[in-house]
């Protein structure tokens, strides 16, 4: 099999499945119905069909968007820059307060890692109506939520002729098969670029969560995960942006962990500031957590690709992370988070499928 760009999946009907309005609901996040764990979902392994039209296309994302902010008199979009193809790339503005932190959450740098996206967009439906929306009172929240849509629309200068959905492919590289997530020193790709000018040296921010998708055989503690987090690992953040970076880790560990359903370990990653974990700590001052779901939404592995019986507790996993650490910020209890289960956390390892 010869060499070429990566991806991820997930599922856009799934999200009946899983009462997203009870997540929301203001006596506190729902306990999850009893289930299997969603790391030990089943994989793909060719026993299924893969079906890409389950996720939302580029245009629909940009859809539901707008009418989100017709609906949503607080939420504001902004097109920061466009991809290769010329695809306007978007951020979702909750700008309520100056004085207020800011968080940013940031979803599909790789287009085949989609459920992220799929969580994001549900977050979005959710946070500025209602009682929801008294958390921002206290927090500015930001979110791009799909920064490589040619790599989510399969709308890429290379072949994707081995990639295993049906339907439209999803790859992790750009249109010029680059990875993104490793262009934040020289940014040389339209869409980093974008990033960087009219996000991050334009707002003020205080922190940023950056999810992805992993393979689907990652383990701890033999126990297949549902996601895995890191902090910034580059020898040039400073302490009080690492500091930051593990207690916004302990809020979502001590979200997801105990839930029956989520399962997380502690992710395997490298200091190169390429990588946005650490560049953007490192250059702005900002404390960052990788969140690496379990499975992808497509690639030419069959490792790295997750069935989609878990899609559903994945996407939850993604609004349970983006609601509490909103909540988290806007009240302060982030400041008081218990760091110490990092000391123990174990790094994950692989496990093959049973």
């Amino acid at each position: 099999m010869r060499k070429h760009p990566d991806g991820k999946t997930i599922s856009r009907r799934s999200l009946g499945i899983l009462g997203f309005t009870s997540v929301f609901a203001a006596s506190g996040l729902a306990t999850a119905p009893a289930a299997f764990g969603v790391g030990e979902g089943p994989g793909y392994g060719g026993n299924e069909t893969i079906n890409s039209s389950i996720l939302h296309t580029y245009d629909e994302l940009v859809a539901e968007l707008k009418k989100q902010a017709a609906r949503q008199q607080i939420l504001e979009l902004e097109v920061i820059g466009q991809s290769v193809k010329g695809r306007d790339l978007y951020l979702a503005k909750y700008l309520t307060d100056s004085a207020n932190p800011t968080i940013l959450f940031l979803t599909q740098q790789h287009g085949n890692e989609q459920l992220t996206t799929e969580g994001a967009l549900e977050f979005i439906k959710h946070l500025g109506t209602g009682k929801n929306s008294a958390v921002l009172e206290g927090v500015n929240v930001l979110i791009v939520p799909m920064l490589n849509p040619d790599g989510a629309m399969g709308d890429v200068n290379f072949s994707l002729d081995d990639y295993i959905a049906t339907g439209r492919h999803l790859t992790r590289y750009n249109a010029n098969a680059v990875d993104l997530n490793r262009d934040h020193v020289v940014k040389i790709q339209p869409e980093t670029q974008a990033l960087h000018t009219n996000v991050m040296r334009k707002y003020k921010i205080d922190y940023m969560i950056d999810l992805h998708h992993q393979g689907a055989t990652a383990a701890r503690d033999g126990e297949l995960v549902s996601g895995s987090i890191l902090y910034p690992t580059t020898p040039n953040v400073s302490a009080t942006v690492l500091e930051g970076s593990k207690r916004l880790g302990a809020v979502v560990f001590h979200a997801i962990d105990p839930t029956g359903w989520g399962h997380l370990g502690r992710y395997v990653g490298g200091t190169a500031e390429t990588i946005s974990r650490n560049g953007i700590a490192v250059e702005y001052g900002i404390s960052t957590l990788l969140f690496e779901m379990r499975g992808m939404s497509d690639h030419f592995y069959d490792s790295y690709v997750l069935g989609q019986k878990s899609n559903g507790y994945l996407i939850k996993q993604t609004v349970v992370t983006l609601t509490e650490t909103t909540r988290a910020i806007a009240d302060g209890s982030i400041d008081t988070a218990d760091t110490s289960f990092w000391d123990t956390l174990a790094e994950q390892g692989s496990r093959g499928e049973e």
